[in-house]
């Protein structure tokens, strides 16, 4: 089995060693580099591409959520774990809408980061309790549905309004379902009845004309 090749990008000299050792432990894990800051991160990824990065939020130079938004805009493909102690709502939100696969608290215990890399790998949208706890709080005050909206979206129930500004706002499947607890599946069905109703089939051409239609 190939080994999940990973990247620690973390301003701390102590953090990075301390996870390259926990991380080395693993058979399917192969820590191939550790940097200090953003810009060091896309140096290194342009001569040898990661699996995924374990990425600080506060970092001199340039900040893990720049640089998430450089390296996903560079490698679409690239798994992107943001690792932190600061839990701030607004980081959250900016990080995984440029992308990221989750965010991880820095006193996670060994064992759930372990869990929690390859789970990303697999595709999991990571957040822990109290993450998800404020990303939904957050979003719940971004989402709430107005009268104008009802209005200028009146073929549309509650619910779809709601996920159609989500959409706008540049989540994805995984994260709307995330936030607010319900299945992919559930979201792509509401997704495709909004489609349905503003005559479009691409994501892109449906978020420009939500923003329109709600002057986001």
């Amino acid at each position: 089995m190939d080994k999940i090749k990973i990247l620690i990008a973390d301003d701390q000299t102590l953090m990075r060693d301390g996870l390259k050792t926990i991380l080395e432990l693993e058979e399917n894990f192969r820590v191939i580099g550790t940097v200090k800051d953003g810009e060091e991160a896309i140096a290194f990824c342009r001569g040898n591409l990661p699996d995924l990065v374990l990425m600080d939020i506060r970092m001199p130079k340039m900040d893990g959520v720049e640089c998430t938004k450089l390296l996903k805009s560079l490698y679409p493909d690239l798994i992107i774990l943001i690792l932190t102690t600061f839990n701030d709502v607004d980081y959250i939100v900016e990080a995984l809408n440029y992308g990221a696969a989750g965010y991880i608290l820095k006193d996670i215990e060994g064992d759930e980061l372990i869990k929690a890399i390859n789970n990303a790998y697999k595709g999991s949208l990571m957040l822990p309790v109290s993450v998800a706890r404020k990303l939904a709080q957050k979003l719940s005050q971004n989402t709430v549905v107005t009268q104008t909206e009802k209005k200028a979206m009146t073929d549309f129930s509650e619910r779809e309004v709601e996920i159609a500004k989500m959409l706008a706002m540049g989540f994805n499947n995984k994260q709307i379902a995330s936030s607010l607890f319900i299945s992919e599946g559930t979201v792509k069905n509401y997704i495709s009845n909004i489609y349905s109703k503003l005559g479009i089939s691409d994501r892109t051409a449906a978020a420009i004309a939500i923003k329109k239609m709600l002057n986001l």
